[in-house]
């Protein structure tokens, strides 16, 4: 039985990882897999897949081709459209697979928060994409893309490592990203 501060760990860690899935969905089930396989974390069956030599090995080239493809104009277009069910998909996986979690809270309920953090990022940056291209010509896109790599990256470890300070990072990381989005949309006028 797990003690309250593991358990909120736990939770805060998954909502961490489903995060950083709405920002790259690769990289935390990469992070995931690398320390199930070097024992730091426990996966239970079926997540135990992603610290397998193949799952390494899957995870490794679909994070490469999509770090890639994102900072190539038009090929980024598909990757986002694509992530509309990928990201989601990761980011319920990144929530339900570490064994840490309070076993009591239904995997149903799992999946459905993970992908719904996950999906919501995703959302978010798929609305800013397409402003990023009209402002830059498409210029602005590579980095912005490796913006949300790097946030990925470090929300993920920050996730496991110190899960208090990877959930302030995640709030920090939407509220910029809603901040942003409102700007984009610019002033709302009232109706009289």
């Amino acid at each position: 039985m797990l003690d309250v501060a593991t358990a909120a760990g736990s939770v805060l860690a998954a909502f961490g990882l489903s995060g950083a899935a709405g920002l790259n969905a690769w990289i935390p089930l990469l992070v995931l897999g690398v320390l199930g396989r070097a024992g730091a974390i426990e996966l239970v069956s079926p997540y135990d897949a992603l610290s397998s030599t193949v799952g390494l090995i899957v995870l490794a080239v679909l994070f490469a081709l999509d770090f890639v493809g994102d900072k190539v104009p038009a090929v980024d277009s598909l990757l986002h459209a694509a992530g509309s069910v990928v990201h989601p998909v990761a980011g319920a996986i990144a929530f339900a697979g570490p064994t840490e979690l309070p076993t009591d809270l239904p995997s149903l309920v799992q999946f459905a928060v993970g992908a719904s953090v996950a999906g919501s990022l995703h959302a978010t940056r798929a609305t800013i994409r397409p402003a990023s291209t009209t402002l830059t010509a498409g210029a602005g896109n590579p980095m912005l893309s490796l913006a949300e790599d790097a946030a990925s990256a470090a929300l993920s470890v920050l996730a496991v490592l110190v899960p208090i300070l990877g959930a302030i990072v995640l709030l920090t990381v939407i509220t910029l990203a809603a901040l942003w989005w409102r700007r984009l949309r610019g002033p709302r006028h009232r109706s009289g």
